[in-house]
């Protein structure tokens, strides 16, 4: 009895954290709009050479004048909301969007970012994770946008055909310097560590990802086999098998990998889920043996690095737009 009261009673509080998340969004909603409409009003006077600088400023001390409680309307941020309107106001499909993050994240993403795209990844990305503004910095800091499209680039056409939205579910490389290893590390101490980290592995990996179990035991024949962890993807609906590798990616590693999909899809996958996806996760690849390696594998999975410190992201950068002009060229 006592048990079924206390589950009643928590039902309460989620209830409560629900309307207070609610009406959070609510207020977020409506300071978005009031900073755009700002930004809009000080665009206009601007641009019709009505007002300058020197306004701008005196209009920051007018409103502290009549409003000595209000925060946020200092000159310089006066200046940022005509920014912010101007960068958007010719993309009115992400109107939703903006007004769905708060406004650190907003000057974080407009003012960081180069390309639309990559203000609109970050701005989905956002809303969908609900990152906060030091989450997100973290996120910016290690290029999870270009680790994302190039992720995005080298799927494989199984896993496509297999999984038509599994765009942006995956990167071409995980970043895990919270994890604090040494240069050299075994699979085991990746393992631990990661499981010891989990919190930030999951902010790494995208908040879909629901963590199962390490060492996860599958039986075949007269024979145990265990894989190194299992996630199950919310928006996949799928099971997520991880190998780890301490060493450079090599063509057999993928046999045992499908080994172990093929069990988690005979024995474990409900009816209703999609066919499980295999991760190998190295130390490092040589990316023509993997698209060799994955040409004509029949088995959604792909190869992903990972790194125990912050990537630099020029080199992301670089990598990227080499991508794509590779593709480009080979259209």
């Amino acid at each position: 009895m006592k048990k079924q009261v206390e589950k009643q009673f928590i039902e309460v509080i989620g209830l409560i954290n629900q309307s207070r998340f609610n009406a959070y969004k609510a207020v977020n909603t409506e300071l978005i709009d009031l900073y755009w409409k700002i930004g809009e009003y000080i665009s206009n006077r601007v641009s019709n050479e009505e007002w300058g600088k020197s306004i701008v400023s005196s209009l920051a001390i007018y409103i502290q004048t009549v409003e000595p409680n209000l925060k946020g309307f200092s000159d310089k941020n006066l200046w940022r909301m005509k920014q912010f309107y101007e960068t958007y106001k010719e993309h009115q499909n992400l109107s939703a969007l903006l007004r769905e993050n708060t406004w650190t994240n907003n000057l974080a993403i407009f003012s960081r970012c180069r390309s639309m795209e990559e203000k609109e990844f970050y701005l989905r990305l956002c809303a969908k994770e609900l990152y906060s503004s030091r989450e997100l910095e973290r996120q910016m800091n290690s290029g999870v946008f270009e680790r994302v499209m190039i992720g995005n680039q080298k799927l494989s056409s199984v896993m496509r055909e297999m999984t038509p939205n599994i765009s942006n579910a995956f990167k071409d490389t995980y970043v895990f310097e919270f994890l604090n290893l040494p240069e050299i590390h075994s699979e085991g101490d990746l393992q631990h560590a990661l499981i010891l980290q989990m919190k930030n592995v999951i902010l790494e990996l995208g908040k879909d990802f629901l963590f199962m179990e390490e060492q996860y035991r599958i039986q075949v024949g007269n024979s145990d086999f265990f894989i190194d962890l299992v996630f199950f993807h919310r928006s996949l609906q799928c099971l997520i098998a991880f190998e780890l590798k301490v060493d450079k990616f090599k063509p057999e590693h993928l046999g045992q990998l499908n080994f172990y999909l093929e069990a988690l899809d005979r024995d474990v996958k409900k009816v209703h889920e999609n066919p499980s996806i295999g991760i190998l996760l190295c130390k490092s690849k040589d990316t023509e043996v993997v698209e060799y390696a994955l040409s004509r594998n029949l088995s959604p999975a792909l190869v992903a690095e990972y790194q125990t410190i912050l990537p630099n992201k020029t080199f992301l950068q670089n990598k990227f737009h080499q991508l794509f002009v590779d593709s480009t060229n080979n259209i």
